[in-house]
Parts: C-alpha cells; sequence; structure tokens
C-alpha cells in the first residue's frame, strides 16, 4: 500500500498547493477537509473557510510554491508529508518547514492540518 500512497501524497500535495498559486478554488475546497486549519510561519491561524477566503480576496497571494526534498510517514488512513518549502510572494520570499496531514474521509484523501515554521 504505501509503495502505491507516496506518490499519490506527493501529487496531491502539489495539486494542493498548486491550486492555492493559480487561485483554482474549486481544486482547493475539494482537497482541503472541513475542519482543515493552517498554522503560518508567523503563529496565526486560518481555518477552511479564512485560508480560502484569504487566497481568493488575495490577502494570501502565493505567486509560486516550491517543495523540496518530501518526506512522508503514512497509514491506511493518515498521511504526513514534510518538506522545505519556498513560498514567493509580492512582498518576497518566506522559506519554511511545511507538515500537512491527510485523512482518508469518504472515499478521498483531505488535508486536515498544515503547520509552518519559519527556517531562520
Amino acid at each position: 500500500m504505501t509503495e502505491e500512497l507516496a506518490p499519490l501524497i506527493l501529487r496531491l500535495e502539489t495539486q494542493r498547493t498548486q491550486a492555492l498559486v493559480a487561485k483554482d478554488l474549486a481544486t482547493a475546497e475539494r482537497l482541503h477537509a472541513p475542519d482543515y486549519q493552517l498554522i503560518t510561519p508567523g503563529g496565526g491561524s486560518f481555518d477552511k473557510a479564512g485560508y480560502l477566503q484569504a487566497v481568493a480576496s488575495g490577502e494570501l497571494n502565493y505567486l509560486d510554491w516550491l517543495i523540496e526534498s518530501p518526506q512522508l510517514r503514512l497509514a491506511p488512513t493518515m498521511a504526513l508529508i514534510r518538506y522545505r518549502a519556498t513560498l514567493e510572494f509580492a512582498s518576497g520570499t518566506v522559506r519554511c518547514w511545511h507538515t500537512d496531514a491527510y485523512e482518508w474521509r469518504d472515499g478521498q484523501w483531505q488535508a486536515v492540518w498544515s503547520q509552518a515554521t519559519a527556517i531562520k
């Protein structure tokens, strides 16, 4: 199972992050669980509605999101992915450790938690 799951989770994480860059809210809506929560590099937090609204409005305006050296921990109904991320905004570049928790829910994998920690 894990041989098949690892590339799937990496593909979903890439789709999720690129949907945020492209402001593809339909894809972002599908890939984030209803109870999704993000903890930002600055220590703030967003629930799913607030996060997608911030992306839609441009409050969070991702210009690019690069995933570097992903590592995964996998179980039948939960997957964790951790990597170094480079986030590009109009205001500059943020480098952070990024960890996402995915759960298998109602026949699909969805992101439930994201934690970003700034790299100094």
